[in-house]
């Protein structure tokens, strides 16, 4: 039986021209900063995102939880959109290792200035927590892979930094952003202080994130990885997946928004509730309402036809495509989560 795998885009292989890239990277001891291939990622990561240093890090939660370290003090309070990765999928670390707290505003990921003005604490009161950070995530997992609309990212880190606040943007899917909206690399995180971008999802790299900003916030990264147990030694072989990566996969990302549409598009023919507006990247994320199967059934049920895909809540199901599913894929992979939404319950 075909395997299809939709659970997430962090499942991906690497290519063997990728392998290639990673066994003949030159390499050195990053923590002296001697690897020139980690050194020439970050200046490129750097580079794209207009930023003036970046650091490379194991993972994505990694370089979001370097990101509030740098940003906030214990007991800071920071804002953040509906369903945030920052809240719901690292393991309560924001608290456990920088001590903050969240307000959450908005809905399906998305908010505006307005919202965070009138989420806004401010330093100095008795009572409430001081707000210094606004944290934005685009495009929006949960959301369903909803790009966050630029003029509204501008406007909210204008509020931000007239409140006083820092700016932070958990870019994990920022390639799919930008290829979902034309927008450059750099325009998109221009607005924000430190931005993180992920190299193992729509990319396809094995592993690593990359943390952008200034200099000094980038010094001060390299302890906070260290703390957080991420510094590494000859790094350049992984590095050199995201050097390939960056050269190859990013203008493809396309093939990926098409093939969520048309899994989206079958299942909008279906009784699930699923917002066609939100699928603009490579996230496919609907509801199955009563009296249709539950999430876990659904799961179950297309795993038996050889399709994976991750059940998000109770009655939330969610499938990502990428590079090692196709058109032809998906859309057998479409007919099999229409039958399985379709059937009796149990």
């Amino acid at each position: 039986m075909q395997r299809i795998d939709l659970r997430s885009d962090t499942v991906t292989l690497p290519s063997y021209p990728m392998r290639a890239a990673m066994a003949n990277a030159p390499v050195g001891d990053d923590q002296y900063g001697e690897d020139p291939t980690v050194r020439a990622l970050q200046e490129k990561i750097a580079a794209l995102l207009g930023k003036e240093a970046a650091l490379f890090v194991p993972s994505g939660t990694m370089a979001n939880q370097i990101g509030l370290k740098l940003l906030t003090r214990p007991g800071d309070d920071v804002v953040v959109g509906d369903e945030a990765h920052v809240v719901w999928h690292e393991s309560g670390a924001a608290a456990a290792n920088s001590g903050v707290q969240f307000t959450v505003v908005g809905r399906g990921g998305l908010f505006t200035a307005a919202d965070l003005r009138a989420a806004f604490k401010p330093p100095g009161h008795i009572i409430l927590p001081p707000t210094t950070l606004v944290a934005i995530e685009n495009t929006h997992n949960r959301g369903g892979g909803v790009v966050f609309p630029q003029e509204d990212v501008v406007a909210i880190c204008a509020a931000a930094r007239e409140l006083g606040m820092a700016s932070y943007l958990d870019g994990a899917r920022l390639f799919n952003t930008a290829v979902a909206t034309g927008l450059s690399l750099a325009e998109l995180a221009a607005p924000f202080d430190v931005v993180s971008v992920a190299l193992s999802k729509g990319l396809g790299c094995p592993v690593g994130s990359v943390i952008a900003g200034r200099t000094g916030d980038m010094q001060r990264a390299v302890r906070a990885r260290r703390m957080f147990g991420g510094a590494m030694r000859q790094s350049g072989i992984l590095a050199a997946a995201g050097l390939y990566a960056l050269d190859t996969n990013i203008s493809r990302l396309a093939e990926d928004h098409a093939n969520a549409r048309i899994m989206a598009e079958r299942l909008a023919d279906t009784r699930v509730e699923i917002d066609l507006a939100t699928v603009q990247s490579n996230i496919v994320i609907f509801r199955v309402p009563e009296p249709l199967p539950d999430a876990a059934t659904v799961v179950r049920r297309a795993q038996e036809s050889g399709v994976l895909v991750s059940a998000f809540a109770t009655r939330t199901v969610r499938a990502v495509t990428h590079l090692n599913v196709d058109a032809a894929q998906c859309r057998h992979a479409g007919e099999v989560l229409a039958r399985a939404v379709a059937a009796p319950s149990p």
